[in-house]
């Protein structure tokens, strides 16, 4: 039997009303369109805390088949003989250097081929390509072309070295336009290598689903390395990627349930020009190894118009495990609805944001961190609930943000810590909100920024802590602190440190908290489970001691607690040079 329902997951707990998706843009329009208005909408109607198991049982099923589910059991035996071929067996014509299958069955290809395999079977068969030492390069266009079948699994034979190489260019209306190009459900299997050289245009494509088992596969390609138009799954294998467009993509966006890659298992190396990973509706992973590099990396200067994100989806990008390494000129990780990391390690370098979600961004497991950014988490609501957190960047560290504009009132976007380990190196504001703030558990310390044009702490409207650990030591011309009426007692200072500075809080004599700074500082807030308000402590630098009372205003800045829009930080996600940060 095919397993024609490899997501049809056990009902999940959860009713999902509303839910915008990229594929319902402008569903009329060509592909082209389609695909630039789908990324230019940000979808605001998402459960960011939705997980990955929920997010595939929303959308449609996939087909995944292997070797042995082929319509016959009798192999055919294709002898490839450089110029043309010699088979033994039933289902396979030649026609001078050109392969043709035309029936379902198993199909065993050897030797090397100047020429083409297409398979042109019925639209319900089921093919079985097994490549054995095969070498097939077509200068005239694909190596292999699925043309007809209903699914196809190409299995690589054990101890196997396979090569495709395609044309060097096609004709812009070609509707075959890839080294090994499917309109069927493909699945790659077996335990050999595939080098994939894609010349013209796309190394693999398929029209349908495309899963990837398991194998050695290699991509070297002049625009996408794979591509799944209706979904792609990556089960296993070892897979490296050299594109000068998209690295592995699902670009359905036609259809609300298609266009979603998953990544469960496997070692992925992906360089590409454009997007890394880019999916239409969703990014779900849950396992595996990803080492990215997308638009030359962090440091490359990006061209006006290009997208070259690490991760990219439509609606969800979902991480629920597995070890990714992303380095991005653009957003590393990127959503145009939500983010959600449960688990993994994440390791994020950007030449923009370290994770961008348009509607909302939960972490809430995993290790994140974000070694170079020029804003480090930005989404119109951020929620930190658990795991480990690290964030660097060169303007907002956290970015509560919905790109209206900048404005010193409450537009109503929101930053929520309510447990987790999450600090913060700026150059900008550290924790920037355009709306309000909360902290309910958890900790949060912030270092930086040194210029008083930007403060440790930025938010509108109010900043209500109630529990959890705050450490803030910035500048002085922006500095405030939470709200007076916070639940959570806090305390104000102005004193001044450098880098590997102690700092205490000192009360009654006896030290209650103790950090040493990563960078200078004129003013400290604190708030812990300590702190009562009206009680005075000593906030001791280096073994200064600066005496204030909890809840009362510093000096200097704007003061604590009076919210406001602080600083010369740019709202809604300006780049560095100025430019607007975009959506696509």
């Amino acid at each position: 039997m095919r397993t024609k329902n490899r997501f049809l997951l056990a009902a999940a707990p959860f009713v999902l009303t509303g839910v915008v998706l990229a594929g319902c843009t402008a569903v009329t329009a060509d592909a082209d369109t389609v695909s630039s208005t789908a990324e230019a909408t940000s979808v605001q109607n998402v459960d960011a805390s939705l997980t990955a198991e929920q997010v595939l049982a929303d959308n449609a099923d996939a087909t995944t088949v292997s070797a042995g589910e082929a319509d016959t059991t009798a192999e055919t035996t294709i002898a490839l003989t450089g110029d043309s071929a010699t088979v033994d067996g039933e289902g396979a014509t030649v026609d001078g250097n050109s392969v043709t299958i035309t029936a379902g069955g198993t199909y065993r290809l050897s030797g090397s081929l100047e020429g083409s395999v297409v398979i042109a079977a019925p639209d319900d068969a089921v093919v079985a390509l097994i490549l054995d030492d095969a070498d097939i390069s077509n200068a005239e266009g694909a190596a292999v072309a699925i043309t007809g079948a209903d699914d196809v699994a190409l299995v690589l034979a054990d101890d196997s070295d396979n090569t495709l190489s395609d044309a060097s260019s096609y004709a812009d209306d070609a509707e075959v336009d890839a080294a090994l190009y499917s309109d069927a459900d493909l699945t790659i299997s077996g335990t050999g290598s595939l080098a994939v050289a894609g010349n013209g245009n796309d190394g693999i494509t398929s029209k349908d689903d495309l899963t990837i088992l398991s194998g050695t596969v290699t991509v070297d390609a002049a625009d996408d390395g794979i591509r799944g138009k209706d979904a792609l799954i990556v089960e296993g294998g070892t897979i490296t990627v050299t594109a000068g467009g998209d690295g592995v993509s699902s670009d359905q966006y036609a259809d609300e349930t298609q266009g979603y890659v998953w990544i469960s298992a496997g070692d992925l190396e992906i360089t590409s020009g454009g997007d890394a990973v880019a999916a239409a509706s969703d990014v779900v992973i849950t396992g595996g190894d990803l080492t990215l590099v997308s638009g030359g990396g962090s440091t490359a200067t990006m061209e006006d118009g290009l997208s070259a994100k690490a991760i990219k989806a439509g609606v969800y990008v979902v991480i629920e495990g597995g070890t990714i390494d992303a380095d991005a000129a653009d957003d590393a990780i990127h959503s145009n609805g939500a983010v959600h990391v449960n688990d993994g390690t994440l390791t994020l370098a950007s030449g923009d944001d370290g994770v961008h979600a348009d509607t909302a961004l939960v972490i809430d497991g995993g290790d994140t961190s974000v070694s170079e950014s020029y804003e480090g988490l930005e989404s119109a609501d951020i929620t930190i609930a658990g795991g480990k957190v690290a964030v660097t960047a060169s303007d907002d560290g956290l970015n509560a943000s919905s790109g209206s504009g900048e404005s010193m009132q409450d537009s109503g976007e929101t930053i929520t810590i309510s447990g987790g380990e999450t600090t913060v190196n700026a150059g900008g504001d550290g924790f920037d909100s355009n709306g309000s703030a909360t902290m309910s558990d958890g900790s949060l310390t912030i270092w930086g920024p040194t210029s008083d044009g930007n403060g440790a702490i930025d938010v509108n409207g109010t900043f209500d802590i109630s529990g959890g650990t705050l450490l803030a030591a910035g500048s002085a011309g922006m500095a405030v602190a939470p709200s007076t009426d916070s639940a959570q007692g806090w305390v104000f200072a102005t004193t001044s440190g450098s880098a590997g500075s102690t700092v205490e809080i000192v009360a009654d004599g006896e030290v209650v908290a103790e950090y040493t700074a990563d960078t200078s500082f004129a003013t400290v807030v604190y708030s812990g489970a300590e702190i009562m308000s009206g009680t005075a402590y000593d906030v001791v630098v280096d073994g200064s001691a600066t005496t204030v009372t909890a809840g009362e205003s510093g000096t200097g800045g704007m003061g604590p607690g009076q919210g406001g829009q602080q600083g010369g930080g740019m709202p809604g996600g300006s780049r560095p040079d100025g430019s607007d940060d975009g959506q696509s």
